[in-house]
């Protein structure tokens, strides 16, 4: 075997096969889709719509006849962006004093993100499409991704109504945006990543490019 070959054992570890269409294949051939919600601040809602989003909420749990799973994903607020705006707005100023002013801002935003371990939580409803083969052995392919979409887009249609009624905006991931979203999952730490397309991360085997 060559020894300049790299074998990519993370995704060797990971139950996902691939990303396709909107949806997240397992290695088993379950196929789901992500819908990411808005969030509401209950607490600033009066007694009256707090009552009226309890109500909304247990209607639409009322109204499920397939399993969904929620996922709260809590991360680091990462303000890397607007401090290198601030940084930038700091360098045009030609007034010491505002300069000054705009970077004690910095500072203190910086130093009272980091001590207080500002969070930025983000919620997704996920449904799942789990096939059944008389065989045993479920085949990822087209007619796979079909049944899947034909069994899946009514139900995203139903949460997408019954959280609008709740006074939450949702929106079905993408291809690109999933992809990001798992790369966060496992790569928590690295901030600007940027991505290609979703086949070059399903390769299992790498070999660099030799002269």
């Amino acid at each position: 075997m060559n020894q300049d070959i790299i074998v990519a054992t993370t995704q060797d570890h990971l139950d996902i096969e691939t990303i396709k269409d909107d949806l997240v294949i397992t290695k088993s051939g379950a196929c789901s889709l992500i819908i990411q919600v808005s969030a509401i601040n209950f607490g600033l809602l009066s007694e009256s719509e707090q009552d009226a989003t309890i109500y909304a909420y247990a209607g639409l749990l009322n109204s499920l006849s397939f399993p969904i799973q929620i996922v709260i994903k809590s991360d680091r607020k990462d303000i890397s962006g607007y401090l290198e705006l601030l940084k930038t707005q700091e360098a045009r100023l030609r007034n010491e004093t505002l300069k000054a002013r705009m970077t004690a801002y910095r500072h203190w935003v910086e130093t009272t993100i980091t001590e207080q371990n500002v969070l930025d939580k983000k919620f997704y409803i996920v449904a799942t499409y789990q096939p059944i083969s008389l065989s045993g052995k479920i085949e990822i392919d087209t007619d796979l991704i079909t049944r899947a979409k034909t069994d899946l887009e009514p139900k995203r249609d139903h949460l997408l109504k019954a959280l609008a009624r709740i006074g939450l905006t949702a929106q079905p991931i993408n291809n690109h945006n999933l992809l990001r979203l798992f790369h966060s999952f496992y790569n928590s730490s690295v901030k600007g990543q940027k991505f290609d397309a979703v086949e070059g991360y399903e390769k299992a085997v790498v070999a660099p490019a030799l002269a």
